[in-house]
This record gives C-alpha cells, sequence and structure tokens, in this order.
C-alpha cells in the first residue's frame, strides 16, 4: 500500500479554501491525505493533549509520522532542557502513547543532521537510540552522503537492517556532503519511508542566508520528475508492505499540489477520509 501525505498540516492553504481557524485545520487535512508528519514534535516534546487533541481530530486508519525531538538527534543548541538524555527519550516516548493507544502511530522518524557523519561515534549513538525506543518502529534519515559513498553503502544498509530502522528515501538536491542519494532499498518487508525535499540546489546551499529557511524548500515538482517517482513507488511497493511518501516541498505551497498529482498519478482512491468542510456557495 501506497500512503500519501505532507510535512505538517498548518501551512498548505490550497487545502483550505473556505475559511478554517487553526485548530481545526487538521480535520480539514484529513479529508485530503491519511497519513501526516508532526513536524511540531522536532521543535519540542509535544504534550500528550496535543497528540490527543489530533488523534481524536481524524478518522479511524489515520496515522501520524512523528518526527524525533531535536535533542535527540543533534540538532539542539546548547544544553537540553532534561536533566538526562535518558529523561528526554521518555518524555518523547510518553508523549507519544496518545497515537499508540489508538492504534495511529506509523512510526518515529530519526533525521540526523549534516554533521552527523559515518564514524564509529555515531553508530554506537544510533544503537543506543533504538534501544531507548524500545519497540516502537524508527526510520532513519540520514543528511551526511558519507553513509551512502562507495565502500559504506552497503554496511549501512545492512546496519540498519540488523537494527530494525526502516529506511527513509530521500528526493533532495545534490550538493556535496550535506546530501544523500536516491537509494532505493526497502530494508524490510513492513514499510519504508520516502520523503521528497525538493531539487533547489541554490536554496538548499544558502544556510548563510536570513531567508534559508524559507527558500531551502522552494521546489515544484514538474509532471515528468513525478512520473519517474510513481514508477519507483510501484517498485518499492511490491517489496515492502507499506510505502509512506510524505512531501515537504512548501517553502513555496506546492508540497500539497504535487501529493495530489502523485495520487491521481497512480491511480489511488483512499476510503475512510474524513468529511470535508462545505464551503459557504
Amino acid at each position: 500500500m501506497i500512503t500519501i501525505g505532507l510535512t505538517g498540516w498548518g501551512d498548505h492553504d490550497s487545502l483550505y479554501t473556505a475559511p478554517v481557524s487553526p485548530r481545526d485545520k487538521l480535520q480539514e487535512y484529513a479529508a485530503h491525505f491519511p497519513t501526516v508528519e508532526v513536524d511540531s514534535a522536532f521543535y519540542a516534546v509535544q504534550p500528550q493533549r496535543n497528540s490527543m487533541k489530533w488523534v481524536s481530530d481524524t478518522p479511524e486508519g489515520f496515522k501520524f509520522v512523528v518526527k524525533a525531538y531535536q535533542g535527540m538527534t543533534g540538532h539542539q543548541r546548547g544544553e537540553i532542557p532534561f536533566n538526562s538524555k535518558e529523561e528526554m527519550f521518555l518524555a518523547f516516548i510518553d508523549s507519544l502513547q496518545p497515537y499508540i493507544e489508538d492504534n495511529k502511530l506509523a512510526f518515529v522518524l530519526f533525521q540526523f543532521p549534516p554533521w552527523f557523519d559515518c564514524k564509529k561515534q555515531n553508530v554506537q549513538y544510533l544503537r543506543w537510540c533504538k534501544a531507548q525506543m524500545r519497540e516502537i518502529p524508527c526510520a532513519l534519515e540520514f543528511r551526511h552522503q558519507s553513509w551512502f559513498k562507495t565502500g559504506f553503502r552497503d554496511g549501512t544498509l545492512q546496519f540498519m537492517k540488523e537494527e530494525g530502522w526502516i529506511h527513509s528515501i530521500c528526493d533532495e538536491p545534490q550538493s556535496g556532503e550535506g546530501s544523500i542519494p536516491i537509494v532505493l532499498d526497502t530494508l524490510d518487508a513492513e514499510c519504508v519511508l520516502v520523503r521528497f525535499h525538493g531539487r533547489n540546489i541554490h536554496g538548499w546551499q544558502k544556510k548563510t542566508h536570513d531567508n534559508w529557511r524559507e527558500v531551502r524548500y522552494l521546489y515544484r515538482y514538474n509532471e515528468a520528475e513525478l512520473k519517474e517517482w510513481a514508477g519507483y513507488l510501484k517498485e518499492l511497493e511490491k517489496k515492502t508492505k507499506n510505502v509512506y511518501a510524505l512531501f515537504n516541498n512548501n517553502s513555496g505551497g506546492d508540497a500539497a499540489d504535487n501529493a495530489k498529482q502523485m495520487i491521481e498519478l497512480l491511480g489511488i482512491d483512499y476510503e475512510g477520509l474524513a468529511p470535508r468542510q462545505l464551503g459557504l456557495f
């Protein structure tokens, strides 16, 4: 099964043709897509009251991909706001309970930063992270090219498979060490993740610019690119039970449109979506 969605639900204006309060946007989002990435969990460990509301705002069968908190992946600047790393992981796991109890957690996404390169210390940390997460399914996404360079690629994939990580395959600008190539390997018979970051290589590289975050994901996939990926997704579907595809190219508001184009190209008609809000006319 191929399950398509977006990163977050608050900034996709094309989905909300009628006035919708921020509090109600997830309900409307769930009328269009059967899954979403909770990126707010990256910036702060969310209180259970938030995840309880999000679970109640979505229909049965809806799935959440929850992004790991930045302190867990080494993005945090300065000290983590916890007494220990163990306490941080326990707090994050506690925040997941509403998703788990309602069978709406797809998996947790660990996205590591561009400076997290392939070396023994980092391999050991990945093992430690996986042990802390216990039986909770987790996807792993790298940003440093060294993990997939000649001589390391096969070892990286084998390590991920042995440790039980879900592979996060990325479509992103190829800009040297700070990006990874497309590696179409499922690793697991149960699940694989594909994330579409766009191909704006100029925006990807402008980390020192004030508007870097505004332009980094500024990209709209054209029909030829989407058709190519539709073929890749079908091939992945033959090798694994669940293929999740999340569009993150939303600096210009293109993610929702591209995701809907992909759904149409694949001829998917999702059942069990939430009812859509009716406009005034």
